[in-house]
């Protein structure tokens, strides 16, 4: 595998790539990676014959008082893991390749609606910081697929619509939740949490879980279950941001003729904030 560190040489190499008539993917990630990332990785290698994957930790998608300086770095390790997992080239540039005149004087890429909501409403600017980076990456590697995963749902669907709105004329593959053996989902901030604060995050996937099978089995009124499960999150030590049933491809609040729905949560397991989500198709 090559690892890149800089745009004029990263385009210089597929252009050669290209030139051959194979099918590029790309596998944006920020690092720190899990099983999880590798496979989307193996995912984008199954659907395209050059794999390049990107490690940049975007600073325009933190908040000001968010963990960038913080968050888990891990670079060695992760060039390791790529290797074998059959990754063709590492594009992992400094800031200052991404953003030569400042985050103050660039350009930003908003997608409104999907982005207002949920994580966005907790964390404004993110999804433009998330909308921008991407679009900055689809313009230099010039994919074919790009694959992203499930678990940050509403950022699945922000790219989506981008990338449509967009006319990038690239293929969104979207690859499911890894988790571990409870049913942790699994994420670069999951290293942030004790071994008991771990179990304590069990509490997003299983009352999750819970709420999906009461739909499921014929409940309607998501409102009421949209409030039960956030008083079941703080009465297992998760202090709750969010827990909303939605329509799947608007993310606006799920009513009763909605047959294609997803629950998007967020909770705090002592300073660390999770996310976590199911889908529901619901019979018509």
């Amino acid at each position: 595998m090559q690892t890149i560190h800089h745009v004029n040489e990263l385009r210089t190499l597929l252009t050669r790539v290209r030139q051959t008539g194979k099918r590029i993917a790309v596998v944006p990630t920020m690092g720190n990676l899990h099983r999880g990332h590798i496979r989307l990785v193996e995912t984008a290698a199954a659907h395209a014959d050059f794999v390049v994957s990107t490690i940049f930790v975007n600073p325009m998608q933190f908040g000001r008082h968010e963990d960038l300086d913080k968050y888990p770095r891990t670079p060695d390790a992760d060039v390791r893991k790529l290797t074998d997992a059959g990754c063709h080239c590492l594009f992992a540039p400094p800031v200052s390749e991404i953003y030569p005149e400042g985050l103050g004087q660039h350009t930003v890429v908003s997608v409104p609606g999907l982005s207002e909501r949920h994580c966005g409403a907790s964390r404004p600017g993110h999804f433009d910081g998330v909308a921008t980076v991407v679009s900055k990456l689809f313009n230099i590697v010039g994919p074919d697929i790009a694959v992203f995963g499930k678990k940050d749902y509403q950022q699945f669907q922000v790219i989506r619509k981008m990338t449509s709105d967009l006319c990038f004329g690239i293929d969104i593959m979207g690859v499911e939740t890894e988790r571990d053996s409870q049913g942790l989902a699994l994420s670069s901030r999951n290293g942030y949490l004790s071994e008991s604060e771990k179990l304590t995050a069990l509490c997003l996937s299983r009352t999750l879980n819970e709420a999906a099978q009461r739909i499921t089995d014929g409940e309607r009124n998501y409102r009421v279950l949209e409030q039960q499960a956030l008083q079941s999150f703080t009465a297992h030590g998760v202090t709750p941001d969010y827990f909303n049933i939605c329509q799947a491809d608007s993310l606006a609040p799920a009513t009763g003729a909605d047959l294609r729905l997803v629950i998007l949560a967020a909770g705090f397991v002592g300073a660390t904030r999770l996310i976590d989500n199911i889908e529901i198709t619901l019979p018509e």
